[in-house]
């Protein structure tokens, strides 16, 4: 069912990227391990096979040169839900840290799962909530090089979950759609608040990247309380 379509390879080639043979049979591997895992559990509602391998994997290794060009040592994938887009980083850059960030413990088991089998030493998985494992104190507070997101939220909501992870310096990749335009406008506040600055927004084949840079340390209030941030999103009123 998941063989490799040929539009697969053209539209990496439009990247120019190129994937040798052990890292697309492993993708493949991910790919069968993801589909067998969904007919337990609600992993991913796309169902074509080619569309799997464009829309899924594709649109996860867009991420690829942007982490290349800034040398990446150690990168957090925020509610990694089936493993999209860190597993196939990962799968690709098996010289790069990897934590899976999974708040559904089911989803998390997965995770865990899947990388062993598929063999990746570099990856961990966290079950834990984002605004947990921010805050003041915690070892994961600025102690990771770039975030990536993809699905997670809206932008004003991903940016309190993620800027508080990330190092001075370090940048939040959030793969979006073709609401990124509005989403940016309505984060005004959120990236003022959390001392950040969109740096990027590039265009691929499947989406749009965005990529935040963290200007300064993020202020202690931030992130609130878990629930909160999606609850009531920076530059939002109550009521």
């Amino acid at each position: 069912m998941f063989d490799i379509p040929d539009s697969f390879h053209e539209q990496l080639a439009q990247l120019q990227l190129e994937l040798d043979a052990p890292e697309l049979e492993q993708l493949h591997s991910y790919l069968r391990l993801l589909y067998e895992a969904n007919q337990r559990m609600n992993l991913t509602a796309v169902r074509d096979a080619e569309e799997a391998w464009n829309r899924h994997l594709l649109d996860s290794l867009s991420l690829l040169p942007v982490l290349q060009s800034v040398g990446a040592g150690r990168v957090l994938d925020l509610g990694s839900g089936g493993g999209l887009p860190g597993l196939p980083l990962a799968i690709t850059m098996p010289d790069v840290q990897f934590m899976l960030l999974e708040a559904t413990g089911k989803k998390a088991k997965f995770l865990e799962e899947t990388a062993a089998e598929l063999g990746l030493a570099n990856v961990e998985v966290l079950d834990e909530r984002a605004e947990t494992i921010g805050e003041p104190g915690c070892v994961h507070r600025a102690g990771w090089d770039v975030v990536t997101a993809r699905a997670v939220g809206p932008m004003n909501v991903l940016l309190e979950l993620a800027m508080p992870l990330v190092v001075e310096g370090g940048l939040l990749l959030a793969i979006k759609g073709e609401r990124a335009p509005i989403e940016l406008k309505e984060a005004d506040e959120a990236l003022r608040v959390l001392k950040s600055r969109v740096v990027e927004t590039r265009r691929t084949t499947t989406g749009t990247i965005v990529v935040v840079e963290k200007v300064d340390r993020t202020p202690a209030d931030y992130p609130r309380r878990p629930g909160e941030p999606k609850r009531l999103p920076i530059g939002t009123k109550q009521g």
